[in-house]
């Protein structure tokens, strides 16, 4: 029963990351960190959101098989199915986001990114108290850290600077200026982990 309960927080938790990723991406003031990279590649090829932060990460389980290889266990495979059903989510949350309009007011553009991290936070401490498996976007942080002996959380920062910086060349390149990478960016990056750990502490508090 307990393994069902994990499995359901688990998959909660993708649900309300997608949600937080696609309401950041429509308040017009940027993208997530994890997902920058993904959009500037899906606004510059015929394939949605979902579809190529699939693949995008797979090719960071790969990386993570790269530089663990028999260290990588085998329940890592479960990274495949749940980001196909983070994908989806992404997808499905989108669609529905695009029938609902926002008024062209900075402030109301402001509550989109606010109720965006708010999610965003929601869906990770689900994904952390689900227990099941880290996505490849965290797998990979996590594989770095482990066989390089470095901090999770350090890592972490370097990496979502890594893809931001990555993403805004890319855009360069390809649109000949910086889309998808604004204040909102930097505003999600601060804010998400600050209410992941606001949440998990609250939840402490209670158990106790």
């Amino acid at each position: 029963m307990k393994i069902i309960k994990n499995y359901l927080t688990f998959i909660i938790g993708l649900f309300f990351m997608a949600l937080g990723i696609d309401l950041i991406i429509k308040s017009s003031l940027g993208t997530s960190p994890i997902s920058s990279l993904p959009y500037v590649i899906s606004i510059n090829v015929p394939f949605s959101l979902g579809e190529v932060t699939f693949v995008v990460n797979m090719f960071f389980l790969f990386l993570q098989w790269v530089i663990l290889r028999d260290r990588l266990g085998k329940m890592q495979i479960l990274q495949i199915p749940m980001t196909l059903i983070f994908a989806m989510f992404i997808d499905n949350a989108m669609q529905l986001l695009e029938q609902i309009p926002v008024p062209d007011i900075y402030m109301l553009y402001l509550m989109v990114l606010l109720l965006g991290c708010l999610s965003m936070g929601i869906g990770i401490t689900c994904e952390i108290l689900g227990r099941v498996v880290m996505l490849p976007g965290e797998g990979i942080v996590n594989a770095i850290a482990i066989n390089w002996h470095l901090d999770f959380g350090r890592t972490k920062v370097v990496f979502d600077c890594f893809l931001v910086l990555t993403a805004s060349l890319l855009s360069l390149v390809c649109s000949q200026t910086i889309v998808g990478i604004r204040e909102g960016t930097i505003i999600s990056a601060l804010l998400t982990g600050m209410i992941v750990k606001f949440i998990l502490s609250t939840i402490m508090r209670l158990q106790k």
